[in-house]
Parts: C-alpha cells; sequence; structure tokens
C-alpha cells in the first residue's frame, strides 16, 4: 500500500490511517516520508481551520467565528459523506439543515426553557432524519453539534443578520464579487462534486416516509433528540450557563447500539477531567499573552488524536479558552467537567431507561394482538 499511495492520497487518510500507514511500514525512508506527510497534514488543515474561521470572523464579526467552525465542520464532511438518497435530492437536506440551523438555535434562545425544549426536539429530531439516514456517515455529529454551538453562542441583532447571511450563501455583494462564496452553496458545491456519481435508491422524500419507531435506526433518532434536549432543558432550569456542553456530551455519547455507550460516557468523562487539568496547568504555566493560542494547541492535539479518548480531551482546550475569560479559571472548569459528566451520566441512564420502555410497549403489542 505504501509505495502505490500518493502524496495527495495519504492526506486523505484519518489519523488513525495514518498512524497504521506509519507503523505498518518497515523500510525507514518510506516511514520517515509517511512521518513527514502526516505532520505537514496536522498543521496543514490547522492553517486551513484558523484561516477560514478568522476569515468568518473579519467578514460577520468576532461573535460569529462559531459560524465559520460550522461550515467548516460541514465542508469536510460533505467531502466525503453522503445522505443515503439520490445526490441532487441530497441537496434538498442540505437546504433543510442550513435552515434549521440558521432559525432554530436564534428562535429557542428567545423562549423560556420548556418552549425551548420543544423547539429543540423539533430541530433536532428534523436534522437526524435529514442528515443521518445513512447511520454509518455519523453525519448527525456534525449537524447537531453545529446547532447546539449556535445556540451556546447566540447573538442578536445586526450580528444575527450577518450570521444568517454567512450560513446561507454570500455575505454581500461585495463579498461575491471578491468571490467569497459562504455556508450552504459552498457545502452543496462539494457535496453535488463528491457525490454525483454514488449509485441511489431513495429519494428525499423517502427520508419521511420510512420513518418508524419500530425501526433501531428511528427508535436512536428519537432518543438521541428527547435525551439531548432534555439535559440542555435541566441545565437551563438550574440556571446553568453552556447548557450546550451537556447537550454536546449527550450526543456524542448517544451511540446507535446502546452497549457502545457505557464505555463511550467513561471516556467522555474521565478525559474531560483530564483535559481541564492539562489546560489548568498550562494556564498557569503560560504568560497571559500566550493564552488565546491554547485553543490552537488543542487543536493540534485533535490532529495527532487517533482515539476518541484524547480527542475529547484536547477538545476541552478551545470551550476552556473562553468559558475561563467570562467566568474564570476555577468556574469554567468545574462547569465545564460538571456539565460532561452530567451529560454522560444522564445519557446512560435515559439510554437504558427509553430501551426498556420500548421493550414494554412490544411485549404489549405481542399480548393485545
Amino acid at each position: 500500500m505504501e509505495s502505490t499511495m500518493t502524496f495527495y492520497q495519504e492526506l486523505q487518510l484519518s489519523s488513525t490511517g495514518s498512524k497504521q500507514l506509519i507503523k505498518n511500514t518497515t523500510d525507514k525512508k518510506e516511514k520517515r516520508r509517511h512521518i513527514l506527510i502526516y505532520n505537514f497534514k496536522v498543521y496543514l488543515v490547522m492553517v486551513f481551520c484558523v484561516a477560514v474561521v478568522t476569515l468568518y470572523s473579519k467578514l460577520t464579526g468576532s461573535e460569529n467565528s462559531v459560524v465559520g467552525v460550522t461550515v467548516l465542520l460541514a465542508v469536510l464532511v460533505l467531502r466525503q459523506a453522503d445522505f443515503g438518497i439520490k445526490t441532487t435530492h441530497g441537496l434538498l437536506s442540505i437546504a433543510g439543515i442550513f435552515g434549521i440551523l440558521i432559525a432554530g438555535p436564534r428562535l429557542s434562545n428567545m423562549l423560556s426553557p420548556i418552549p425551548a425544549f420543544f423547539v429543540n426536539v423539533f430541530c433536532i429530531m428534523l436534522l437526524m432524519i435529514l442528515g443521518c439516514h445513512n447511520v454509518i456517515m455519523y453525519n448527525h455529529s456534525t449537524f447537531v453539534l453545529g446547532y447546539l454551538l449556535l445556540q451556546g453562542y447566540d447573538v442578536s441583532g445586526h450580528a444575527y443578520l450577518l450570521r444568517v447571511e454567512g450560513l446561507l450563501a454570500v455575505v454581500v455583494l461585495v463579498r461575491i464579487a471578491e468571490g467569497l462564496l459562504a455556508g450552504m452553496v459552498i457545502c452543496m458545491a462539494i457535496f453535488y462534486k463528491n457525490q454525483k456519481n454514488r449509485p441511489y435508491r431513495r429519494t428525499f422524500l423517502d427520508l419521511f416516509r420510512e420513518f418508524d419507531l419500530s425501526s433501531a435506526r428511528n427508535r436512536w433518532y428519537v432518543k438521541l433528540t428527547f435525551i439531548v434536549s432534555s439535559a440542555m432543558l435541566v441545565m437551563s432550569l438550574l440556571g446553568l450557563p453552556r447548557a450546550m456542553w451537556a447537550g454536546i456530551a449527550c450526543m456524542s455519547v448517544c451511540l446507535p447500539f446502546t452497549g457502545d455507550c457505557m464505555g463511550r460516557a467513561e471516556k467522555r468523562g474521565l478525559f474531560n477531567i483530564v483535559g481541564s487539568l492539562v489546560f489548568v496547568a498550562l494556564y498557569l504555566i503560560l504568560p497571559e499573552s500566550m493564552y488565546p493560542y491554547i485553543g490552537m494547541i488543542g487543536g493540534i492535539g485533535v490532529g495527532y488524536s487517533a482515539g476518541y479518548a484524547w480527542q475529547t480531551a484536547f477538545n476541552t482546550f478551545g470551550a476552556l479558552s473562553i468559558a475561563a475569560g467570562l467566568f474564570g479559571l476555577q468556574n469554567a472548569v468545574i462547569l465545564r467537567i460538571g456539565a460532561n459528566i452530567f451529560g454522560s451520566v444522564y445519557t446512560v441512564i435515559c439510554n437504558k431507561g427509553l430501551d426498556r420502555l420500548a421493550q414494554v410497549v412490544e411485549q404489549r403489542k405481542k399480548v393485545t394482538a
């Protein structure tokens, strides 16, 4: 494999794939080549991500940098993932997803916790239906994450208008002239280019026609939607900030197969503690002028991490970099760890409870049949 792979093909490998390739290579010269390409890829992705987010921040305001993150994640996913339906109909899914990202987070933040819960349920369920029919692609982790990020870093007024423009297609006519296409148009173009030759059997309407609670996939949709939305509701009712952290933890732990959730929950809780402690050490050791770069260090760490555990640890850096400035270091760390442990434990408990409820319903149906 090592002798036939081109430089470009190696750049397309995941961290796991690159590490496996390096491990399996016996020729020292080839091994050095693979290591150099792997390191180049990590920093190339990091530079690209920083450039996109910075560009979005300059064009739509620093409070909208999260839009750059959301669009960037969508672009990276849609390069390779499909929706399990006809490619041209997949463009409708992208339009629907971005419509939800534009309206849902803003609407839920305008409401009190209980009505906001129902808005979140509606929006997250639609994101699951539109984006995750092909469960193997794991698209929901990108689109639901984007929804939660946009909700957690909410804006209003003129900043919201700029956010809508940034998500939709182009920021303003002058920026079109400059060649800056953004958000939905970029995702649609990349998705169509990469997926147009993929065979299909389903259409856009089949996403809704095939919705059936007897399906394991659709029951998972319902579980994830309820668990994420209700966890955020609990955080909101308790008056705790950063409810999205609990929601993201729930989304990450609520896997399609219940048996996999416990191991994921343990890693989520433990490595959030590890990441938070490492962040605290860096925060205390580094001079204040270096604080803005701690998030970037975390991004590089994620790039080198092939497994979920250390990706989780390094992901805490970016979140805590912002939160420490808002709540103070101690409060930010306590909130981060608490929200993630709560979300992880809550997901495991709800998962088992909902599975048990589904079994009882099925048994009663058989009895009455």
